[in-house]
């Protein structure tokens, strides 16, 4: 189990884009992942800014729940995620019943804020991305991701991380001028929401 504060840029890519930032800088892992997401069936998670998925790689699967926190700054997405592990089977056991965990540290917070509808959540959406984590500019993890959605959808973005925003907003405009992205904001819609508007 891990709790992490999370401060990034979220920016849409085209796919042009996307090869020529992962062509530019030193490839740290590429990897492709399934992500699993819940919510009740009135979308209280969403209701509440809250995002809770179960992501599965090659050799292990994680639970998470991402939540809103009291911000350190404004510019950034910013959010607390608690995880558990879990093995693969556990996994799929949880997917084919289409219901999350309730055990561990992400059950015990669905179980405490949601005592009357955690039962509820069920799986409502999928995406499949592969991820890239590359070395950017101004110390900052660059996540690039290519994900795909049930209805055939596709799409590429990028993620700059780093305990700080200053950090963020050099690496952010550095990337934006070398590669004269049009970029507008740098909180690009979430891949729950995406796979939301996407699901079959």
């Amino acid at each position: 189990m891990s709790k992490n504060r999370e401060i990034e840029a979220k920016v849409a890519l085209d796919q042009a884009s996307y090869e020529a930032i992962v062509a530019a800088y030193p490839v740290k892992s590429d990897f492709k992942q399934s992500n699993y997401y819940f919510d009740t069936p009135d979308k209280q998670l969403k209701e509440d800014h809250s995002a809770l998925r179960i992501r599965c790689f090659q050799d292990r699967a994680e639970e998470t729940i991402k939540v809103p926190v009291k911000k350190l700054q404004e510019t950034y997405h910013e959010s607390l995620e608690i995880n558990d592990d879990l093995t693969l089977p556990e996994a799929e056991d949880l997917l084919k019943k289409g219901r999350p965990s309730l055990t561990g540290n992400v059950g015990q917070y669905l179980l405490e804020h949601y005592p009357d509808k955690a039962s509820q959540l069920t799986l409502f959406s999928w995406s499949k991305t592969r991820r890239i984590l590359l070395d950017g500019p101004k110390g900052c993890e660059l996540t690039l991701d290519q994900t795909s959605y049930p209805d055939g959808y596709q799409d590429w973005e990028m993620e700059i991380e780093n305990d700080s925003p200053a950090a963020i907003k050099e690496a952010l405009a550095e990337i934006k001028t070398r590669f004269a992205l049009p970029v507008k904001s740098a909180n690009n819609q979430s891949k729950i929401a995406r796979a939301s508007q996407h699901a079959k």
